[in-house]
């Protein structure tokens, strides 16, 4: 298997009302919309794959699950950087969907369709209790941590969850939740959907 590391931040939004119950029934609860949707962003401060250096780049792994995501049937589609070149690109495609193993290679066997490759400019930004991600007009997704009662700066943890972006994910509320790409569609601004955000670090 080809050795690559790749490490940085990740955030989410999804469909759910918060507390997403994928998370806490490792993946087995009805989505509460019925179907499950959801954007993986992912912001790779250091990394690389087969000599190719991935630091600065960001991607987001969007997908729908028409019921329980452990029953399958997942569509996945990858929006990748633009500032990516064709190496870039190819390495970041093998490691989101687990082609080069690592944590999205457990995702895999769910998955019935690849619906592709987008390229658009992302903006990942944000750090302690707060995070925006913009894809074009793909992807807009902000989220605002849930405070631990002990320190207003250090959010509600769930922990040893079977998330491929890490075991130790933050509670946190989607403030805005917009997407529309694969024929994906989605858009809240309740503040009553589910989000997450946690520093990953992936190997394979």
């Amino acid at each position: 298997m080809t050795q690559w590391k790749i490490e940085g931040d990740y955030m989410e939004t999804c469909n759910c009302s918060m507390l997403c119950p994928c998370i806490t029934t490792n993946l087995s609860a009805k989505p509460t919309e019925g179907d499950c949707k959801a954007a993986i962003a992912m912001k790779i401060k250091k990394g690389e794959k087969d000599g190719v250096t991935l630091d600065g780049l960001s991607f987001v792994v969007l997908m729908h699950s028409p019921g329980p995501m452990i029953e399958g049937s997942i569509k996945v589609g990858l929006i990748i950087d633009e500032k990516a070149n064709k190496a870039q690109v190819e390495a970041i495609a093998a490691i989101a969907s687990g082609a080069a193993g690592g944590p999205m290679a457990n995702l895999a066997p769910l998955v019935s369709e690849l619906a592709g490759v987008e390229r658009r400019p992302i903006s990942f930004t944000g750090e302690s209790m707060s995070f925006a991600v913009r894809a074009g007009e793909l992807i807009d997704q902000e989220i605002v941590g849930i405070a631990s009662m002990a320190d207003a700066n250090v959010p509600i943890y769930i922990d040893n969850t079977a998330h491929p972006a890490n075991k130790r994910l933050a509670l946190a509320k989607a403030v805005k939740s917009v997407f529309n790409a694969f024929g994906i569609i989605w858009k809240d601004n309740s503040g009553t959907r589910n989000g997450h955000f946690a520093p990953f670090s992936w190997a394979g």
